[in-house]
C-alpha cells in the first residue's frame, strides 16, 4: 500500500526547486543591497533601522529612493514623504501587473496572495512564469514562494553586509555586475517567442516601454507597456479567431 503524501513532502521540494531558480541571479542582487545599505548609513541610519527597511519595504528602488532622503537632510518632512509614498507607488505600478498575471495561472486563497505580494519581485516574478510551469509539481505556491524569498534572503544578507563593511565596499557600477538582471530577463523572454504574434506583441512592447521612459518613471513604464501589449496580443488573437470563424 502506498502511504498518502503529507503537504510538505510535496512543498518543500518544490520550495526547494524555485529557490535554486534564482540562484544565478544573486551575483547581481549583492553590489546593489550592499550599496543601499552603504547609502543608509550614510544617511544617518543605524545598522538595525538599514536591516529593518530591507526586512519590511523588501523594494530596492523605494529602499534607495528613501535613504536619498535621509542623506539630504534626516528625516523627510510631511510634503517629502508624501512625495516619497508617490514616487513608491510609482516605482512598484508594474506589480499590478504581476499580480494579475500569475492570478490567471496560479489561483491562491487570500492568505496565501498576500503572504507572496509581500516578496514579489521583478525577477522572482519572471522566473516562475517561465520555470514553474515546467517544474515537476507544475507552478504552485510553494515554487513561487522558493523562489521570492530566495531573493529576499541574499538581499537582507547583502544589507548586513553592506551596513557592516561600509565605505570598504567597491561601487556596484564598477563591477559591471548591472548587466546581469536585462541577460536574465532576455534569457526568460527568448524561449516565449514562439509564433509571430508573441513576436510582435513583444516588439512593440519593448519599443513602447523605450519611448514612455523617455518621459515616465520606470514602473509606471513596465505597467503600460505591459498592458499595451497584452491588449495588442488579445486584438491579434481575436481577429484572426473571427477570421478562421468566418472561413
Amino acid at each position: 500500500m502506498t502511504a498518502p503524501h503529507s503537504p510538505g513532502s510535496t512543498f518543500r521540494p518544490a520550495f526547494w526547486r524555485g529557490f535554486r531558480a534564482l540562484l544565478p541571479l544573486w551575483p547581481g542582487m549583492v553590489p546593489f543591497a550592499a550599496a543601499y545599505a552603504v547609502t543608509a548609513r550614510a544617511g544617518g541610519l543605524s545598522i538595525w533601522e538599514t536591516q529593518l527597511m530591507s526586512l519590511t519595504v523588501f523594494a530596492g528602488a523605494s529602499q534607495f529612493a528613501a535613504a536619498g532622503q535621509f542623506v539630504g537632510g534626516g528625516l523627510p518632512t510631511v510634503a517629502g514623504a508624501l512625495g516619497l509614498v508617490a514616487t513608491t507607488f510609482l516605482l512598484n505600478a508594474r506589480h499590478v501587473l504581476y499580480g494579475l498575471s500569475l492570478s490567471r495561472t496560479l489561483p491562491l486563497p487570500w492568505g496565501q496572495r498576500l503572504l507572496a505580494a509581500q516578496f514579489l519581485t521583478d525577477e522572482a516574478y519572471g522566473v516562475t512564469v517561465v520555470a514553474g510551469p515546467r517544474d515537476p509539481g507544475g507552478l504552485s505556491v510553494a515554487f513561487l514562494l522558493g523562489a521570492e524569498l530566495s531573493l529576499y534572503a541574499v538581499w537582507n544578507a547583502s544589507t548586513l553586509l553592506g551596513s557592516l563593511a561600509g565605505a570598504a565596499l567597491p561601487d556596484p557600477q564598477a563591477l559591471g555586475v548591472g548587466v546581469i538582471f536585462p541577460l536574465a530577463f532576455l534569457g526568460l523572454l527568448v524561449p516565449l517567442l514562439v509564433d509571430r504574434v508573441t513576436l510582435l506583441v513583444a516588439l512593440v512592447s519593448g519599443l513602447g516601454a523605450w519611448g514612455l521612459g523617455r518621459v515616465l518613471p520606470g514602473g509606471l513604464v513596465i505597467l503600460l507597456a505591459g498592458v499595451g501589449g497584452a491588449l495588442l496580443g488579445a486584438w491579434i488573437t481575436t481577429r484572426r479567431a473571427a477570421r478562421s470563424g468566418d472561413a
